[in-house]
């Protein structure tokens, strides 16, 4: 009988592989016969998974997406509302190898985005959704009334998707200084700041 390749599972290890020597050797290196050597394929093989580099940056992409999503929808909100909040904040950060090495190799990607129109439609799916992400905290703290009176909702929602994104990167690029338990806590501080009777609510 014929061999039967789950065309997706292949195409998901191809990506793993492109992801290792993106990381490894950065994106510039990451030529066809590179991938194909990580992945253990004969370039031509690799070919019939992705036809063009484009269509494997796309879907590795794609993952990281996927990942993100996965993570958002398995955490498990337990209280306070603070720390839930603060655990759906930090699914978008640098935070372990798993995280760190999506960021590292999304910003390689995003160098991209001039050249590859679908990476640039992939960069902005991931942009909004940190901007859901935070839209989503100052509504969840309005819903429970416990959010700070006076304070304009748009824009707290910029400043909380200017300061994730901000981390992200500097997470990366200082992360000699930015530690983990450093970006923990300056997510959890500003959280607090859009608080109303932070001792008694939390």
């Amino acid at each position: 009988m014929p061999k039967i390749v789950d065309h997706d599972k292949q195409r998901r290890i191809v990506a793993e592989a492109a992801l290792r020597v993106i990381r490894k050797s950065g994106l510039e290196h990451a030529t066809v016969r590179r991938i194909a050597e990580e992945a253990g394929l004969s370039v031509g093989s690799m070919r019939h998974y992705f036809s063009t580099q484009e269509d494997l940056f796309s879907f590795c992409m794609g993952l990281f997406v996927e990942r993100v999503e996965e993570r958002l929808e398995n955490l498990k909100w337990e209280g306070p509302l603070v720390n839930d909040l603060k655990c759906m904040l930090l699914q978008f950060l640098p935070m372990d190898q798993e995280r760190t090495l999506e960021m590292e190799v999304w910003f390689s990607f995003s160098a991209k985005t001039l050249i590859y129109p679908e990476l640039k439609k992939l960069s902005n799916n991931m942009q909004d959704g940190m901007h859901k992400a935070s839209q989503f905290v100052l509504d969840k703290l309005v819903a429970n009334k416990l959010i700070k009176p006076g304070l304009d909702i748009d824009l707290e929602t910029e400043k909380l998707y200017a300061l994730i994104d901000g981390l992200a990167i500097h997470g990366i690029l200082q992360r000699d200084r930015l530690m983990p338990d450093r970006i923990e806590s300056i997510v959890e501080q500003h959280l607090r700041t859009l608080y109303f009777d932070v001792n008694q609510n939390m």
